[in-house]
């Protein structure tokens, strides 16, 4: 009976420990603590002579699912991502006449709800 009993103690004590880590995956899967909780990503595309890079293409992948999205630069060489997952990494670049910026990327790790990142093509 004294075994039976210990047992049962440690299991529960197990179950107990192991509740709150259970209830932080689940929370982290589900897009964060808050419901809606969403980033925007924005910046502008400069060329060498940091001048702005007006209709320079914009690419934003997402790691996960390897959905790429667009967006075409404005006239002052700027862009907008709205509505990404917090939960996820992202790679973006620019293009314009040929030519391509290096691939940055927007992590998961980076908790700000408004991020900024500017892209330079070397043309």
């Amino acid at each position: 009976m004294k075994r039976f009993c210990l047992t049962g103690l440690l299991v529960l004590l197990c179950a107990a420990s192991a509740a709150p880590f259970s209830v932080l995956i689940f929370a982290q899967e589900r897009g964060g603590y808050e419901s809606g909780v969403s980033r925007l990503l924005q910046g502008q595309v400069f060329n060498r002579n940091d001048k702005p890079v007006p209709d320079a293409i914009v690419y934003l992948k997402n790691t996960k699912t390897l959905v790429v999205k667009t967006y075409i630069a404005g006239q002052d060489g700027g862009y907008r991502f709205p509505a990404l997952s917090p939960n996820v990494d992202y790679q973006i670049f620019a293009e314009h006449a040929g030519k391509r910026s290096g691939v940055k990327t927007l992590s998961a790790f980076d908790s700000r709800r408004e991020a900024r990142i500017n892209l330079k093509i070397d043309e």
